[in-house]
């Protein structure tokens, strides 16, 4: 059963004859505009939506005539709370600011992380935030996943936010991730070009589809920065924007992400995971990292009101800057490339 707090007052309406044949769900969803189609289905499984008197699946088809009773839950008030969490801020000025988000936070507000959000923090630090991605998404004009951490932009106002939205768009915008991954690939660089789309099976992930199949392009560019037994830390360049991208095409080559449990089967690393000499796998003290060890290292963009070409760069957090010294003293390998900053 649904969660989910419903009106005590139901609304009833007869369907009309256009609408005849649609799912109920996506039929709600376009008369109640105010409410996602996700939320609308757990109304639906909470038996809160009667049609002729009785409950229905999410699935029903309607029929003109078809008398429907629906008691709603209240609306929850998009526009994120401020609160009072720190961040890093890397650049700002009147028009952006970029900060470094940290892992175990969610960009914005949604299901189930409706507080706590980089959203949230901004709102606090900020005077002034764009609003054209929505009342829930004020100033953000891109994403990173919960436990990504790097570098993230965001808009003070709307005709910055629009403009740096299009050169997000049109790939114009210079992304570069690090990561440490599980094993080496075999190539010291390569572009891996495979479409990525909804997981068949699990909700949650994204996997490599044909395009058939409801994949939509992925490229990412790769490059080996330093090779260790078992292990290595690579520098990724996606080309395109899908969920999960990097992730995805990393496991895809047989390299996963460390401690991304999704797509590794792993939640974490530690010191006896690296072999090292009297470590104990329980120790706290040995722990390395605890979430997938990916990085939005730098971003060069051109600036959306100054047109002035931009750098930025977030050093590699604690947790994996600590890995690597691991790695470099205990799983020692080819000599580095070059060393990430």
């Amino acid at each position: 059963m649904s969660e989910t707090p419903l009106t005590e007052t139901p609304q009833e309406f007869e369907v009309k004859p256009r609408t005849d044949g649609r799912r109920i769900d996506a039929y709600l969803a376009s008369r109640f505009i105010d409410y996602s189609r996700s939320v609308l289905q757990k109304v639906i499984d909470a038996g809160a939506v009667e049609v002729n008197g009785r409950p229905v699946r999410a699935s029903y088809k309607i029929r003109a005539g078809d008398k429907v009773r629906i008691s709603l839950p209240p609306l929850h008030d998009a526009t994120p709370a401020a609160e009072d969490i720190p961040i890093e801020v890397v650049y700002e000025d009147e028009y952006l600011t970029v900060v470094n988000k940290p892992a175990d936070m969610v960009t914005h507000p949604s299901r189930g992380n409706w507080g706590g959000t980089l959203a949230n923090a901004i709102q606090f630090h900020f005077d002034r935030l764009s609003t054209i991605a929505g009342e829930d998404r004020p100033g953000i004009v891109h994403r990173l996943d919960r436990d990504t951490t790097g570098l993230i932009v965001v808009a003070k106002d709307d005709l910055a936010h629009r403009r740096l939205g299009l050169q997000f768009e049109h790939r114009e915008v210079h992304k570069e991730y690090m990561a440490i991954v599980y094993g080496v690939p075999n190539r010291d660089s390569d572009y891996i070009e495979k479409p990525i789309g909804f997981h068949p099976l699990v909700r949650e992930k994204m996997a490599v589809r044909d395009l058939v199949d409801g994949g939509r392009e992925a490229v990412t560019f790769y490059e080996v920065v330093e090779r260790f037994r078992g292990y290595a830390l690579v520098r990724c360049k996606p080309k395109t924007g899908r969920t999960h991208q990097i992730r995805v095409h990393m496991h895809s080559i047989g390299t996963p992400i460390i401690a991304d449990k999704p797509y590794s089967g792993r939640d974490r690393v530690t010191l006896a995971d690296l072999e090292v000499p009297g470590a104990v796998a329980d120790d706290p003290a040995g722990l390395l990292i605890e979430r997938q060890a990916l990085h939005a290292h730098t971003l060069r963009f051109t600036h959306p009101i100054t047109e002035q070409p931009l750098e930025l760069v977030a050093p590699l957090p604690a947790d994996m800057a600590r890995t690597l010294e691991a790695l470099r003293a205990h799983r020692i390998g080819e000599a580095p490339a070059k060393r990430a900053r």
